[in-house]
């Protein structure tokens, strides 16, 4: 094809199933490397033709993924080949390497020559069992501009293509991560952007409901502390009835689901009942929140540690799983949810088993939000100041020598 006609003439799209097919790769370079990873996943038979290659070909070759034959082109070599990426830094192998594709009618790309090519490569993109190929033709980084726009809309729910055959009717426990609407997964924005019915929490990234589109049914699951609350019965019953009815159900929960919120008792309650369920990750405001405050959890030559700890029980109540007396012994970072209320006690149990009056304290109230604010004391006087700053839930609280390397940062 001459370049006028490859100008003129559009490439045809086409997707190339290779599975199990002869494809040669001329050139172990850069072009490979980018290149090889996609020809191995499509379970391509590749040979690599090149006296060279980068580490990462080399270790591709070594882990038996391609065959490498060390060695330059030789005429021949695109024998019962299916497809060929030309990717060498001769011009006269590629030249030839290119004729003997033409003449045994094999597909072949060329890095260094697009017009002499009989395929393009085009910019392309996965997610979730979609594959996004562009073409622009002499514009690759426009190509690759608008495969990324496609994509990211796909991942983020933005592009609305909800999947509708092959769904399967279920639950997905999603954590929503720690307020910010733009810390969910990219998974779990997309599954609810493909949602029937959303049942969220308090704590979720409230702002991305407003984006659902108006058929989706939002059920207030709000656990509002020591306040109203949807007992956690009704939460399972209701996850339970949805699926059945055969929607697609999200239950839209703060942070990561399986710390400190009930998703395992939710998990469960839909395996007894038969309803698949998918568990989707979030981040943790344990880990989250402090960092929006500009503390680390962990430091070198401070901490080498960081325990997480729920706050929701005193350390006198009977019901208290914490050993609080080995936590004051330990040296790293304590990360307490839902402590607000028991700072107070927690502190003086801390002191009391051994952990310095004077160790520093931070509590991060409304956490990566509009509302964020931190608040900063001492073992000694963490709960007067809490008392006396009006903090409320949801707060984190870290406590550990890491707050006062965050507050120098801060300052700096």
């Amino acid at each position: 094809m001459t370049a006028e006609r490859s100008d003129a003439v559009p490439a045809y799209p086409v997707g190339l199933r290779l599975a199990g097919r002869r494809v040669v790769v001329l050139g172990g370079g850069q072009v490979a490397q980018r290149r090889l990873p996609t020809l191995v996943a499509a379970g391509a038979d590749v040979v690599l033709v090149s006296p060279s290659a980068t580490p990462s070909v080399d270790a591709m070759a070594a882990a038996g993924e391609l065959r490498w034959e060390r060695r330059r082109y030789r005429p021949g070599d695109l024998a019962d080949a299916w497809y060929a990426l030309i990717a060498t830094d001769d011009a006269e192998a590629n030249e030839a390497a290119s004729a003997e594709a033409e003449e045994r009618r094999v597909w072949c790309v060329r890095s260094d020559d697009a017009d002499a090519a009989t395929a393009w490569t085009p910019a392309t993109g996965r997610t979730d069992g979609v594959t996004v190929a562009v073409l622009t033709g002499r514009d690759p980084r426009r190509s690759a501009a608008v495969r990324d726009a496609i994509v990211e809309g796909l991942r983020n729910g933005s592009l609305a293509a909800p999947q509708r055959r092959g769904r399967i009717p279920g639950v997905a426990l999603v954590g929503g991560g720690p307020g910010d609407p733009d810390l969910i997964t990219v998974r779990g924005r997309r599954l609810l952007a493909e949602a029937d019915v959303v049942i969220a929490d308090r704590l979720g990234p409230r702002d991305l409901l407003d984006e659902l589109p108006p058929h989706v049914e939002v059920i207030d699951a709000a656990k509002i502390p020591y306040g109203r609350a949807m007992a956690q019965e009704a939460i399972n019953a209701a996850l339970i009835e949805h699926a059945k009815a055969g929607k697609a159900v999200v239950r839209l929960k703060g942070g990561d689901p399986f710390v400190f919120g009930r998703g395992m008792e939710e998990a469960q309650a839909l395996a007894e009942a038969g309803i698949p369920c998918t568990v989707v990750p979030g981040i943790s405001s344990s880990i989250s929140v402090p960092a929006a405050a500009g503390i680390p959890v962990t430091h070198r030559g401070v901490a080498h540690e960081f325990t997480v700890v729920s706050g929701h029980v005193a350390p006198e109540d009977p019901r208290s799983l914490v050993d609080w007396e080995a936590l004051a012994r330990l040296r790293g970072t304590l990360v307490l949810l839902m402590g607000v209320e028991r700072i107070a006690a927690i502190a003086d149990a801390l002191v009391a088993h051994g952990r310095g009056a004077d160790t520093p304290v931070a509590v991060v109230q409304e956490g990566t939000t509009a509302s964020q604010r931190r608040v900063d004391a001492t073992l000694a006087t963490v709960g007067r100041k809490v008392a006396e700053e009006g903090v409320r839930p949801p707060a984190v609280i870290v406590i550990g020598d890491v707050v006062a390397v965050g507050a120098v940062a801060s300052r700096g």
